[in-house]
């Protein structure tokens, strides 16, 4: 398996998890590092079927075969994050931590604001539009790239004692994020124009997608925490209480998410160079539900 996954076929895996006994805090005595990686739930179902939407509208100009597998197999892998996270996102509901007062912003954001035609009725044209878009995602996935790298690898998580369940999908979806590194960025390449207009698009989408997530992703931790029932309003969300997951490795450092921009802004970038392909198939091979939908998957074959 060489690291840059030139050699590895993208397929989505039909997994599942039972969250019966996964408890509101599943990083113990952590409600701040808890909900700061909880906003994922919040953001990926609309996002990651946005995602989707996006390239199905893309797909009819992709024109290099390979592309258009490693296209369709995102597609796939992003449809099947987008319904485990809306299940994680249900499992709260049940904790009773409303979540509602948020969500309604994010489908706002993927359904008007970034929809099928521009807002306000901006004269952009529809290729333009598309091509803008594509740019966005392709910087959303440098992101989720890095996440996913750091997930796998970080042991702070493991020592603080977070719930198994949480951490399987965790490293699950970060197997697949890595495993699709460089598909968006790819589409993007193709179907994004040509020359220095291309690059400045690419720009374009950094310049609007870094900020955005960056606001978005503290508005809802600290939405999190302030309607979180068990705390009862006796927190808010804090830097202070941020850094100090950081430091217990609970949560990336500010170095590894801001580092990931000027790398990607270089000409020469590319997402192949991102996260490690080794790490992510070794922990496929222990995953518990990646193990239980191979398995499943070689019963119905021998039946």
């Amino acid at each position: 398996m060489s690291d840059n996954g030139d050699d590895y076929e993208i397929t989505p895996r039909r997994v599942s998890f039972d969250w019966d006994r996964t408890p509101l805090h599943w990083i113990p005595d952590e409600p701040t590092a808890t909900h700061v990686i909880n906003v994922l739930h919040l953001l990926l179902p609309a996002g990651e079927r946005w995602f989707v939407k996006i390239f199905k509208e893309g797909l009819p100009l992709v024109r290099d075969p390979e592309l258009l597998k490693d296209v369709k197999g995102f597609m796939g892998q992003e449809a099947t994050h987008s319904v485990q996270h809306s299940y994680v996102l249900a499992h709260l509901a049940t904790q009773r931590l409303d979540t509602a007062a948020y969500t309604k912003h994010v489908d706002f954001l993927f359904r008007k604001i970034l929809g099928e035609t521009p807002p306000l009725g901006a004269p952009i044209a529809a290729l333009e539009w598309l091509r803008l878009r594509l740019s966005v995602i392709a910087a959303i996935e440098q992101f989720t790239a890095v996440l996913g790298d750091w997930v796998l690898a970080s042991e702070g998580l493991d020592r603080a004692g977070a719930d198994e369940v949480m951490l399987d999908l965790l490293r699950w979806h970060g197997v697949e994020e890595v495993e699709h590194r460089a598909v968006a960025f790819d589409m993007y390449q193709h179907r994004g124009g040509e020359g220095a207009a291309r690059y400045a698009r690419r720009v374009a989408g950094m310049a609007v997608t870094a900020p955005v997530m960056l606001y978005m992703w503290a508005w809802g931790a600290a939405c999190l925490v302030r309607h979180d029932p068990q705390l009862a309003g006796r927190l808010r969300y804090s830097l202070g209480a941020h850094n100090r997951a950081v430091r217990r490795g609970l949560l990336p450092t500010w170095k590894e998410l801001g580092s990931a921009v000027p790398r990607y802004l270089r000409r020469s970038y590319h997402p192949s160079r991102e996260g490690s392909m080794r790490r992510a198939v070794e922990y496929l091979a222990r995953s518990p539900a990646a193990r239980a939908a191979a398995g499943a998957i070689g019963r119905a074959a021998i039946a």
